[in-house]
């Protein structure tokens, strides 16, 4: 399942990808791999992309 929530969150921080990765210490690839939903990051890297684009493991990673 493609994770839109955490691309949205990204767009509106104003970072792409590369930028995000950076910042989380993975690769870009990795960041699209996260957003198209076929990679499952581990907690500790779902806590820092929540830190990097301040929000919470609910708001990017729960489905509804």
């Amino acid at each position: 399942m493609k994770n839109i929530k955490m691309k949205l969150a990204r767009v509106e921080k104003d970072l792409s990808q590369e930028e995000l990765a950076k910042i989380v210490r993975v690769s870009r690839q990795t960041i699209g791999l996260i957003e198209l939903g076929k990679y499952n990051p581990s907690l500790s890297l779902c806590l820092s992309i929540c830190k990097a684009l301040s929000k919470t493991l609910d708001q990017l990673f729960w489905e509804e």
